[in-house]
């Protein structure tokens, strides 16, 4: 891993880093210049030397990394990388707690939990890092980008493992889901499944695995009729496990899919910047006791069903 890097984030995001081969006594010097690694490296995704020239390469002491830099091993690059445009996200992130340890946010539907892919910016990483001026907010837990509701952050290094451990072990924290569906007059409620779900890389369904070892279980209690529908109902979850997915399908397979899924019963063809539609499935209650000092803690959102489009 490398040393501290020298760059400050931008737009809350970390600078990347590259770091030249081992020294090998038979070819010490494979490249001539460091800008001829560079290219090597990186040419296919930018302009080595439109970077070199805007002097957006440092070292490890903080000053650029010129063309002419003689090549060495070992040793580290770091850079900011140009952004490709994201549609920005509809809604607020509210901060629901915030303390010298931990940080609650509510998130809206559409907003990635964490940079990746096609949504960088806008994540809540990206966004409270930069809002808040915390260069190390990490999140503890991970929504779906399209499920709204509480997330628990940690503000420094310091305090990830604390928070991250307790996530770890069953039944230390308590999570509350609300969601919309169908009221189905053969569904028998309070009930809990329990089976084997499967999530593949690639693959945006995740599956239940028929014969295999439960690994996933969820509480379903209905809390009845929606006001003014007939025909939804206002669904009270918890979860006992923490797989992908893991509410969206036990509701499917109790044949009363979540209100507004773009992959549950079927995928749909949704553009990445089409927020007409937010999946009916809020994040609205954290309970735990404080791994650091002891207290009870309880989050609640005041995000309420049925959630709007933000637009």
């Amino acid at each position: 891993m490398p040393p501290r890097s020298p760059l400050p984030q931008r737009f809350g995001l970390d600078a990347a880093w590259l770091r030249t081969l081992d020294g090998d006594p038979r070819n010490p010097a494979p490249w001539h210049t460091m800008r001829d690694w560079l290219a090597h490296r990186l040419s296919a995704h930018i302009d080595v030397d439109a970077f070199l020239t805007d002097e957006r390469f440092v070292a490890e002491d903080g000053t650029p990394v010129r063309a002419d830099t003689p090549y060495r091993p070992n040793t580290f690059v770091w850079f900011h990388r140009d952004l490709a445009p994201e549609a920005p996200v509809p809604g607020q992130v509210r901060v629901v707690h915030r303390d010298e340890r931990i940080v609650v946010v509510d998130k809206p539907a559409f907003l990635s939990t964490i940079p990746r892919g096609k949504h960088v910016r806008e994540s809540v990483v990206v966004r409270m890092r930069d809002q808040l001026g915390l260069p190390e907010l990490t999140p503890m837990h991970r929504l779906d980008r399209v499920t709204s509701g509480l997330l628990l952050m940690a503000t420094e290094r310091r305090w990830r493992g604390a928070y991250q451990s307790m996530f770890m072990r069953p039944g230390e924290v308590q999570k509350t889901y609300r969601a919309l569906a169908e009221l189905r007059g053969e569904l028998s409620t309070p009930v809990t499944v329990r089976n084997h779900l499967r999530k593949q890389r690639g693959i945006l369904q995740g599956e239940v695995v028929s014969g295999a070892e439960p690994n996933a279980e969820s509480l379903v209690e209905c809390e009845g009729k929606l006001p003014g529908s007939d025909r939804l109902g206002v669904y009270r979850l918890t979860p006992r496990t923490g797989k992908t997915h893991q509410l969206r399908l036990h509701m499917w397979g109790l044949g009363a899919p979540i209100v507004g899924d773009p992959l549950y019963p079927e995928v749909l063809d949704v553009a990445v910047d089409d927020f007409s539609t937010p999946l009916q499935l809020l994040a609205s209650e954290l309970r735990f006791r404080d791994p650091v000092d002891g207290l009870e803690r309880l989050f609640t959102s005041d995000r309420e069903l049925p959630l709007r489009n933000a637009q």
